[in-house]
């Protein structure tokens, strides 16, 4: 019998069968197919630096990438990277040794997962989490315990305590990410101390997703867990070149550890993507020293951005977690009468012509993020302008 298969066996591997397509390519279609403004997805709508974007250009006519780059990354890019960690926090790393260039944080995620983790162990992850979290975690075989961030004085927090009891005997890796995606939150140097000390107290190795490192308001800052007492050695930080020069596309990731983590990491990376973005790894090379005008600028930018789409949408009637980090910004949509997430935002399109993400996607634990919603505020001031007054009509349309 033609196209029948002689296994009932689901063709999916089951570690990845609760994982599906993502809510990002599901919320992406239904504002294409709505001409909705899409504040979801994570990605900004203007390209970055112009200087940044000839960089590359520049390499791709000098032939600089066009056919497969060193293994770890091309020289230039690992010097910059270990400059700019020594520049911005003091942390010396040997760019041959120390530093790898990744397909994107994503694809250092992955890498540092399936070489760390054997099957069985367990991973502590703050939850809500990025979603290649989860996925990343199944396909290593690993099992994720979550500990949950609440929402406590108008941000989500961390309960130290219930970070401790999330460890046992099975505990490999703690999985950690600052400044927060979904909620905005960034740790503090004494919440961050009190994670480096369990580390070190229990052996853990941490991995630290520290792409929106340049994107924190206010009085937050960034405080990189491998600068803390014993960390170093056991620590797996993540950059990208994506969140902070704003050319998503070209992937463009790193990570620093010490050498023998680098080295696992690398190992299941070869077999990964090998290599990727040679020309844009140049031109990344190049990014990394711009000078602090550039950083202060883009969150400048960023922060009243961040002001226009809150204050917006307490306009419209959410509250609103107002973030200390990354783009995105929480709210709660039970002022509106709403308690579901997904349904809020499958509807919202039509309501009101904006697309946001439902927080619960980012949960084990689906009723902890039932009643919350992000939006993204990567966008051009114009866009977001457009937005806080569409979303203004939900008061008369819910």
């Amino acid at each position: 019998m033609t196209g029948m298969t002689s296994s009932a066996r689901p063709h999916l591997n089951r570690r990845l069968a609760e994982f599906g397509t993502t809510i990002f390519a599901e919320m992406s279609a239904l504002a294409l197919s709505t001409g909705s403004i899409n504040l979801g997805q994570g990605f900004p709508d203007t390209d970055g630096p112009e200087e940044v974007r000839e960089a590359a250009v520049r390499a791709l006519r000098d032939g600089r990438g066009n056919q497969y780059p060193p293994g770890p990354g091309v020289p230039e890019l690992r010097t910059a990277v270990a400059a700019h960690q020594l520049r911005r926090y003091g942390l010396s790393y040997d760019p041959d040794t120390e530093v790898l260039v990744t397909a994107g944080a994503t694809e250092a995620i992955a890498a540092s997962l399936l070489a760390l983790l054997e099957p069985g162990d367990e991973v502590v992850a703050l939850e809500p989490y990025y979603d290649s979290y989860a996925a990343c975690i199944a396909m290593a075989g690993g099992r994720r315990v979550p500990v949950t961030l609440r929402p406590h004085d108008g941000a989500f927090r961390l309960d130290l305590d219930e970070l401790r009891a999330a460890v046992t005997d099975r505990t490999r890796l703690l999985l950690i990410n600052t400044p927060h995606n979904p909620t905005g939150t960034v740790l503090t140097r004494a919440e961050l101390a009190a994670v480096a000390e369990l580390a070190v107290e229990r052996d853990l190795l941490v991995v630290t997703d520290e792409v929106y490192e340049h994107l924190v308001f206010d009085d937050a800052e960034h405080v990189p867990l491998a600068t803390f007492p014993g960390m170093r050695e056991r620590t797996v930080t993540i950059g990208s070149a994506g969140k902070t020069f704003s050319f998503t596309g070209w992937k463009v990731g790193w990570i620093t550890a010490a050498p023998d983590l680098v080295t696992a990491v690398r190992s299941a990376k070869q077999f990964l993507t090998y290599v990727a973005s040679g020309p844009f790894q140049y031109a990344v090379a190049e990014a990394l020293a711009l000078p602090d005008a550039y950083f202060d600028g883009f969150r400048a930018d960023m922060l009243a951005k961040r002001d226009l789409l809150t204050d917006g949408l307490e306009q419209a009637g959410f509250k609103v977690f107002r973030p200390t980090g990354t783009y995105f910004v929480t709210t709660d949509i039970r002022p509106l009468g709403e308690t579901d997430g997904f349904a809020f935002c499958r509807a919202l399109p039509e309501r009101c012509g904006v697309v946001a993400i439902p927080n619960a996607v980012f949960y084990d634990h689906r009723e902890q993020g039932a009643p919350f919603v992000r939006f993204a505020f990567c966008k051009r001031t114009s866009v977001l302008e457009e937005a806080a007054s569409r979303l203004k009509t939900l008061g008369g349309a819910l």
